[in-house]
């Protein structure tokens, strides 16, 4: 392995020089190197770089200190209090897309960013005689470690790849850093955003009419009736990579005091940008009467407390409802796809999709899932 220096971290000056001294003491050097933005009054970030040779040493020993673990209080005392994006990854090309869109936002909004990669151990204790046990134990090890240095690897190049596009301008320049836990990926990714408290999980997704293996994807749609934090939905195919692109926006509504809860929430990261938003109800029957009135209401409200973006609604009337809506999204050139969920329990996931689901694999839409 090379000694040419890649990117372990950026964090704070405060954050930086505490995990600088833990590795010096592990032996490990570092450079450190100052990260500043373009945008006037950002807060400016250190780099620690460290030679390509010590990256499976220093990950094993910021992991095993828990080091900066987000549930302790003292985390919050040093914290620089800026908002947080977390970013699963499973290192396919949508990741990647998830990447530069998280980096988008981060840079217009004063965000940092956690990259999140979860592996699968497949060791499993087993119930043979205590000598036959260890030999098979010796093996599993082997292959475990193999398995970990091949997560440290392609870490290790998104990372550079990351870097790559930050020196070309392609990403912007924001404080990042990542994170390895071994388990199933989407109770470790529910469980690491319960303590890590992001204002957004951006994922990506393969999106409809995509065949093979989509664990990503699968993921996804398990994370977002899994968590109560807001996880924007980023398909494979989708052109879409920066909020400054979104004009239009389908905020789907059954008229719940939770929809106004979501509403308020998504406005949160679109304020300053000049959408259009298009209130979508979705009925199995025809038009109610009623509907209308009710959509018409939320649209008055909506417009009185948000009079600089643009409101209006469309009823969806008719028995397949993911194909009447994809129609609306392609004719009205919806760019974002909103919609308040609730936390499922496991038989409720299995027996009754959600339309979040639904959604999720017909697709090719991003679709911001709200929990209100």
């Amino acid at each position: 392995m090379s000694d040419k220096l890649v990117t372990l971290a950026i964090h704070t000056e405060e954050k930086a020089q505490i995990l600088n001294e833990l590795l010096n003491s592990h032996g490990i050097s570092v450079v450190q190197e100052e990260v500043t933005s373009d945008a006037p009054g950002a807060p400016t970030g250190i780099r620690l770089r460290i030679k390509e040779s010590d990256l499976s040493k220093a990950l094993n020993v910021v992991e095993s200190r828990n080091l900066f673990s987000y549930s302790e209080p003292e985390t919050y005392r040093t914290d620089d209090g800026r908002k947080r994006i977390l970013v699963p990854v499973d290192f396919s090309d949508y990741s990647i897309k998830a990447c530069r869109i998280a980096f988008n936002l981060a840079k217009e909004i004063h965000a940092k960013i956690k990259i999140l990669h979860v592996y699968f151990n497949p060791y499993y204790p087993t119930a043979l005689p205590m000598a036959e046990a260890f030999a098979y134990q010796g093996k599993e090890e082997a292959e475990f470690q193999n398995i970990l240095d091949k997560v440290n690897k392609d870490m290790k190049k998104l990372c550079n790849t990351i870097d790559e596009k930050i020196a070309s301008k392609e990403f912007p320049s924001v404080n990042y850093s990542y994170v390895l836990k071994e388990g199933l990926p989407e109770e470790e990714i529910v469980g690491f955003a319960k303590d890590y408290k992001p204002a957004l999980l951006v994922m990506g997704t393969r999106g409809k009419d995509q065949k093979g293996v989509d664990l990503i994807g699968s993921v996804t749609a398990e994370v977002i009736e899994m968590t109560s934090i807001p996880v924007l939905a980023i398909p494979e195919k989708t052109s879409f990579y920066d909020f400054k692109q979104v004009k239009n926006i389908s905020f789907l509504t059954n008229f719940s005091q939770r929809d106004l809860n979501s509403f308020d929430a998504m406005m949160a990261f679109f304020k300053d940008y000049p959408v259009n938003v298009h209130l979508t109800h979705i009925e199995n029957k025809n038009t109610d009467k009623w509907s209308l009135i009710q959509l018409e209401g939320i649209q008055s409200y909506f417009r009185k407390k948000y009079p600089m973006i643009t409101i209006d609604y469309k009823m969806i009337s008719g028995e397949d409802n993911i194909s009447l809506l994809e129609n609306f999204v392609e004719s009205a050139h919806i760019d974002i796809i909103a919609l308040t969920t609730a936390k499922r329990n496991v038989f409720t996931r299995m027996f009754r999709p959600s339309v979040s689901r639904k959604m999720l694999f017909n697709s090719d839409t991003p679709l911001f899932v709200l929990r209100g």
